[in-house]
């Protein structure tokens, strides 16, 4: 045992030694020591206000303050991908602001932004406007001209039926009469003019022609110029229509029809003198209105570039100070506001580091009184806290998937990083599609700087965050391609014939129970197969699974592995564990053994049920303890069966995916190349190499990797691994995301 305790410790074997220490922060140093503590991002603070909902809270204010802030630069982000302008990833260096400040400086920004949008809408709308106008105008004079050039298709018939009757005036339509020249006045005919969305023009016109029983004429041109809406940004494309009509009555539903859908109505003189008039008033407009809206965007995009400058280094201050105060707010007050208390955990080996932090912050903030900082004696279980790289952490990341393990429980990741990948090329085995995999996995490893600072999409940040485990699957499937003598299903005999062939005719604990048992039956099982392959023996391996246990006292010849080879290991589990249990609770209340005592000052605030307090004498029931072991033992045993029966998926995996390798290669290669045809050897190739990627390296990948990773959840981690823990989750400013905002 000694020499044991003087091995080193394994940091990703066990969790770090973790200690539970209490904080006494003066207020003028509250928020300083809080700021050094996440920059060092080694401590995990315990809410001391759980009773209290986030608006009874100490630093509530300031909360909403840092909330208001961060809508802001929410605002002042959108208005600038609005405008096409980018961040400043890098920003200059400049003095540290103080949050104030910084806060007048947002609202200050915020209100001149705010008026130059509503200043640049109107001047917008009021270009839109005329740009109507002019385009009415413009269009108005083909509807108007006396030639008729304006009809439509469909009233060619009615021109040709003017002037077959001189009394036309009398017994013509309002359609007919609307066609001849000068007789707009003499006949009471009006129009009405404007500009629609194209995507109601339809409906539109359709309304109109109810509503009047048919009696107008409307006509329709489309726009010149699309319109730009000032609230979207996007340009629309609208038409410009003319609609001629009788009456007041009739006006009047046209411009609730108008006002219903929209549409934008403009007068238009019929004097082609006038309209040539106002056409030159209203481009006149146009061109001072664009030059104003040019400078307006000029300026704004100045104001916006400025903001998009410091943006970044804003909104990490903002985030900052809001986690701050959140921070502050899970602490207790001192009865005398002159302090604040708080509790954390944090590992052993940064005790010194959070120390130093601490007397820092005190000096920095001019304090006269100093933080107190001690560690506590705590009943609750400690978080776990394992320290990993960029290579190990992919392989923690799927085992905490499973359940995060308790505090001081062995970890499988340390398993996992060679069983994981191992298991996978069992299945994955094909050294050509492993190389596949490895370049692949080497790409991302050659960009990772790169890839590591940019934000990826789900399926992208999930692979390139398991890049290692790629490269360590692609390692083993290139082993076990190698093995199995498999390159794209190809064969080559590189190490020539097996060496097991015969050459000739004559060649021939609770852990400790659990251990005796799979080692007594499959610890022999996997003795036997490297038996049959040096003496040549018969034994099924299949019967002497299944008649161990059904047939445990019969004469099964070879097959036999002992006498009552299941029954003598299963009391190994059931009978010891019980009885030690019940010697252990006898030596506990005889006084042959002792807990810590504490004083009653230390627990005084505890509840009544808390195990810091001494217990009475706890009834043990002998029992009901047997009867729990014995239903474990029957779950251990037929699990045992079950999930070694599993491992049978490696055999199932390995080979669906050589025959999959070997039909791609027979049926459509092969077969392809056959043909003495280029096209049919290139169409052949290109469903080889389709097949290849997207079947056998993606979709057989994701199975086998699926199928690895039960076999490490459930087969494996369940005999040993309860993962009922909760993981070290330290304040810290490196682990802030915009979600945090």
């Amino acid at each position: 045992m000694e020499y044991i305790d003087r091995l080193p410790s394994m940091d990703l074997m066990r969790s770090e030694k973790m200690m539970l220490a209490q904080l006494i922060i003066p207020v003028e140093s509250a928020h300083r020591a809080v700021s050094y503590l996440g920059q060092l991002g080694l401590l995990q603070f315990r809410d001391l206000n759980d009773d209290k909902s986030p608006f009874q809270r100490t630093f509530v204010n300031q909360v909403k303050r840092c909330a208001e802030m961060s809508r802001k630069l929410r605002f002042f982000k959108d208005q600038i991908h609005k405008a096409g302008l980018g961040l400043s990833p890098h920003p200059a260096s400049e003095t540290d602001i103080e949050l104030e400040d910084l806060e007048v400086g947002l609202a200050e920004h915020e209100h001149e932004l705010i008026e130059m949008n509503h200043n640049s809408e109107k001047l917008q709308k009021t270009y839109n406007e005329l740009l109507e106008f002019k385009m009415v105008l413009q269009k108005a004079g083909d509807f108007l001209m006396p030639d008729g050039n304006h009809s439509a298709d469909h009233e060619t018939e009615l021109d040709e039926n003017v002037h077959t009757n001189n009394d036309y005036a009398d017994s013509a339509s309002l359609l007919e009469q609307e066609m001849q020249p000068g007789m707009s006045d003499q006949s009471g005919v009006k129009f009405v003019s404007g500009v629609i969305c194209k995507s109601k023009a339809l409906r539109f016109e359709r309304m109109l022609f109810r509503t009047t029983r048919g009696n107008m004429l409307f006509n329709q041109a489309p726009a010149d110029d699309p319109i730009v809406d000032p609230a979207s940004n996007e340009m629309v494309e609208n038409i410009v229509f003319m609609v001629f009509f009788s009456g007041e009555q009739a006006r009047k539903k046209i411009h609730k029809i108008c006002e219903a859908f929209g549409a934008n109505c403009y007068p238009v003189p019929e004097d082609s003198i006038k309209r040539r008039q106002i056409t030159r008033d209203v481009l006149s407009r146009l061109s001072e209105l664009e030059t104003t809206l040019e400078a307006g965007l000029r300026h704004r995009d100045a104001a916006l570039n400025s903001i998009a400058f410091q943006l970044t280094k804003w909104m990490n201050m903002v985030r900052r100070e809001k986690a701050i105060y959140d921070t502050l707010n899970m602490l207790n007050f001192d009865v005398t506001k002159k302090c604040l208390v708080g509790e954390g955990w944090c590992p052993i080996f940064a005790k010194t580091m959070i120390q130093d932090a601490l007397q820092r912050a005190t000096f920095d903030s001019s304090s006269q009184v100093g933080i107190i900082f001690h560690v506590m004696d705590s009943i609750e279980s400690p978080p776990t806290f394992f320290r990993t790289n960029h290579f190990t952490n992919a392989y923690q990341e799927i085992v905490d998937a499973y359940g995060v393990a308790k505090y001081q429980e062995a970890n499988p990741a340390v398993y996992t990083v060679i069983t994981f990948p191992f298991l996978f090329a069992v299945m994955f085995g094909d050294w050509g599609h492993g190389i596949c995999l490895l370049l692949g996995a080497l790409v991302l490893i050659a960009r990772e700087k790169r890839l590591g600072s940019q934000k990826l999409g789900s399926f992208m940040e999930m692979l390139f965050g398991g890049r290692y485990v790629l490269l360590l699957m692609s390692l083993f499937s290139i082993y076990c391609g190698f093995i199995y003598n498999e390159f794209f299903s190809v064969p080559f005999h590189i190490f020539g014939s097996s060496a097991y062939k015969c050459r000739d005719a004559t060649c021939r604990y609770q852990f400790v129970p659990q251990m005796i048992f799979l080692n007594s039956l499959f610890g022999y099982l996997s003795l036997l197969i490297i038996i049959k392959w040096c003496t040549g023996s018969q034994a099924d391996l299949y019967h002497v699974m299944i008649y161990m246990f059904l047939s445990p006292f019969e004469d099964l010849g070879e097959n036999k592995l002992f006498w009552g080879q299941a029954v003598i290991a299963v009391p190994w589990m059931l009978f010891p564990k019980p009885f030690i249990l019940k010697r252990l609770h006898t030596e506990r209340f005889q006084g042959r053994a002792y807990g810590i005592l504490g004083t009653s000052d230390m627990y005084s605030d505890e509840e009544p049920d808390s195990a810091r307090h001494p217990h009475g004498e706890e009834e043990f029931n002998f029992s009901e303890v047997f009867v729990h072991q014995m239903i474990h033992s029957i779950e251990f045993v037929l699990g045992a069966v079950s999930n070694t029966a599993s491992y049978l998926r490696l055999w199932a995996l390995s080979l669906a995916h050589s025959e999959l390798s070997t039909v791609f290669y027979e049926k459509v290669l092969l077969l392809a190349w056959g043909y003495n045809n280029f096209m049919i050897r290139l169409v052949g190739l290109a469903v080889f190499a389709f097949a290849t990627a997207f079947i056998l390296l993606m979709m057989e990948t994701l199975s086998a990797f699926l199928h690895a990773l039960r076999l490490h959840w459930v087969e494996f981690q369940n005999k040993f691994y309860s993962g009922d823990g909760y993981k070290f989750k330290p304040f810290s400013f490196a682990s802030l995301t915009d979600e945090d905002e």
